[in-house]
């Protein structure tokens, strides 16, 4: 039996001899209720122009991730995964990846042992200690968010839907198809009202509970009683868990909503191709909840594309598609303290453990920042992927952790169809990087960047 430490964790001694795979077929597990793909449509706007749009394409079509050399069709949706493996693993590096040709991976979500996977095939895989585990998928869109709350998945889509999943209590392996939020019987009993119907595009209307574009992202609440969507529809949705219905939907921004997290005391974070990042407060309102907008952090020119806080919800980071990482601390009502100056080109995910806070970018690295009050300290530039880093997730490593050294491990989703998988230490540095130390006093002094794609983009 192992112990607890063991069971939650991905230990690096796991992973010193090759790994052995299972190729599971993924419809077997993808089971019971059939996708409401009749309520599919094309979608909105081009991402250059909040106002435009072209009924003749799928949104994202415009989009740099859609345009570029490594968004190619994926090739083999059954191959067999590959392990590889670094043999000379340094303090804070690689230590392997996984490689399943079958498409760009755009999510992630890391739990105890195991490691979900969504790609532009519409698979999400599992895997456990790093060997496939098992598989489902849906029958369209792809898979651009992903979040677990105990055994449940949700799953956001390119085609506006979030599918729920269920990890079935006799064999952990089979997740089934539980339901779509809205549920089938939202949809009918809200369309009979006419009430109910919102223009969403010129000269036609949807009804106020389904997204009428791609799901961008998700968040839960710290008690898990609210779910967030964000989406390219320009609009948050609200949704109660435990019966998931849509509480409220909210026109949050002027452009595609790329990032939403969930902060104390009520309040919520989005990011938006329309450069702001914008707070919102939720409060109690009869059998519902009612949010506000309370603050607008920052306005740019340049699309916000990503947002995170770290664990205390003491500080926000919104990732920008110059390359810039800008932070706002709770201490001071928001306050901006920083930017972070890693990156030249577009910065695609963000995450934070610990006291470290990792960067993704559209240039193929990921920067790992340590945070000391408000001084930020590029520890290293992580660097292997031969495509943009589009998504991040962090688990704590149990097994290495000694003398005070906390590890993490970080696995990066890529567009060239890769995961790969690293040991970081909060005290470890790289000698081949000149340390970055930004404080509040540099917020002033940002310098122009080569930007990853000029005018409003969704990521």
């Amino acid at each position: 039996m192992r112990d607890e430490a063991e069971a939650n964790s991905i230990s690096r001694s796991k992973y010193g001899k090759p790994m052995q795979y299972s190729d599971p077929n993924l419809s077997s597990t993808s089971v019971g209720m059939p996708d409401d793909d009749f309520y599919n449509r094309n979608s909105n706007a081009s991402a250059a122009s909040p106002g435009y749009y072209d009924l003749g394409r799928m949104s994202g079509e415009g989009s740099p991730m859609m345009m570029s050399p490594w968004n190619q069709t994926a090739s083999t949706p059954f191959a067999k995964p590959q392990w590889t493996q670094d043999e000379n693993q340094p303090q804070n590096g690689l230590i392997g990846s996984l490689v399943r040709e079958e498409g760009h991976i755009y999510s992630l979500a890391a739990t105890g042992d195991l490691l979900y996977t969504g790609s532009d095939s519409k698979n999400i895989r599992v895997w456990k200690n790093l060997q496939e585990y098992c598989g489902f998928k849906s029958n369209s869109g792809l898979v651009k968010a992903i979040i677990i709350s105990g055994n449940k998945i949700f799953s956001g889509h390119q085609d506006g839907k979030i599918r729920v999943w269920k990890v079935s209590p006799k064999n952990p392996s089979v997740h089934k198809r539980s339901g779509t939020l809205p549920t089938l019987k939202d949809i009918f009993k809200s369309s009979i009202k006419p009430s109910n119907y919102i223009e969403v595009r010129r000269r036609r209307t949807s009804l106020w509970i389904k997204h009428s574009d791609a799901v961008s992202c998700l968040c839960l609440t710290s008690d898990k009683m609210y779910l967030y969507s964000a989406s390219w529809d320009r609009t948050i949705k609200i949704w109660r868990v435990s019966d998931s219905k849509c509480l409220e939907s909210i026109s949050a921004h002027d452009d595609a909503v790329n990032s939403i997290v969930c902060g104390s005391d009520g309040l919520v974070f989005t990011g938006s191709a329309d450069g702001t990042v914008k707070v919102w407060k939720r409060e109690p309102r009869g059998k519902g909840v009612k949010h506000a907008a309370v603050q607008t952090l920052l306005k740019q020119e340049c699309a916000v594309t990503s947002l995170a806080m770290d664990a205390s919800g003491s500080i926000v980071y919104s990732g920008s598609s110059d390359g810039m990482v800008n932070f706002w601390e709770r201490e001071k009502q928001y306050a901006h303290g920083g930017a972070l100056k890693g990156h030249k080109l577009a910065v695609l995910c963000l995450q934070t453990a610990g006291n470290l806070v990792f960067s993704g970018s559209a240039e193929k690295t990921i920067c790992v920042w340590k945070r000391e009050g408000l001084i930020h300290t590029c520890l290293s530039v992580l660097t292997g992927h031969d495509g943009p880093v589009k998504c991040l997730a962090v688990e704590e490593d149990h097994g290495s952790s000694s003398n005070g050294d906390q590890r993490w491990i970080v696995y990066s989703g890529s567009l060239d169809k890769s995961v790969k998988v690293w040991s970081v230490s909060e005290n470890a540095s790289d000698s081949d990087h000149t340390a970055n130390r930004i404080g509040g006093s540099d917020a002033d002094a940002i310098p122009s960047h080569e930007s990853f794609s000029s005018g409003r983009v969704r990521f």
